[in-house]
């Protein structure tokens, strides 16, 4: 890349991210490319479409997230390093009012970036506590992301209720821990229930 155009795509991403944070991830377009300094045609050449800008502005955030994963491996208890990691996930997003919509809304194909560091980075933190039997064999990383960033759309949608993600998230996370004997937090117990109806 050219040095004026490795320019442009830096002030692109600074000023993308700063909008994203100011005035959520709908911001149109032009006025990242106008307060950049570039025409709007510059912008489009670097970034096809809304979903690439932001993809390049994001992955350089979720690397941050990947590495406390990276640091979360060796934690003595597997199931507190995935539950902190996931809030950590949910906090970063709440940076960017309309990431986790934009995230849950697109396909696979939209920020492939951002969704295969985060699944790579918590799939391993999600294995050691499943391995541990602290957590459910069934579930996947791409599930509980998907519940973190619906938590977080919830709790944008409801500004109000400031302990609603609290809640939500303290809700989730005893959600997929495993009890003792092998059943899941909220699970009836089958042997339990054939007691109370025999």
């Amino acid at each position: 890349m050219r040095a004026d155009a490795q320019r442009n795509y830096d002030r692109l991403l600074l000023e993308a991210k700063q909008a994203f944070i100011v005035h959520g991830t709908e911001v149109p377009l032009e006025d990242i490319a106008r307060h950049a300094g570039v025409g709007v045609g510059t912008l489009y050449r670097h970034f096809p479409d809304r979903y690439a800008l932001m993809n390049a502005v994001f992955v350089q955030e979720v690397e941050q997230i990947t590495a406390q994963a990276e640091e979360l491996v060796t934690a003595e208890d597997p199931t507190v390093a995935l539950t902190s990691w996931l809030r950590a996930v949910a906090v970063h997003s709440t940076m960017y009012r309309g990431l986790s919509a934009a995230i849950m809304e697109a396909s696979d194909s939209k920020m492939p970036a951002c969704k295969t560091l985060l699944r790579e980075a918590g799939g391993t933190l999600l294995r050691r506590a499943q391995e541990a039997g602290e957590v459910k064999s069934d579930l996947r990383i791409a599930d509980l992301l998907k519940l973190t960033h619906a938590i977080v759309l919830a709790a944008e949608k409801t500004p109000d209720d400031r302990e609603l993600f609290t809640r939500l998230m303290a809700l989730a996370i005893d959600g997929m821990r495993v009890r003792p004997g092998g059943a899941a937090h909220g699970t009836p117990d089958p042997a339990a229930a054939a007691g109370a109806t025999a």
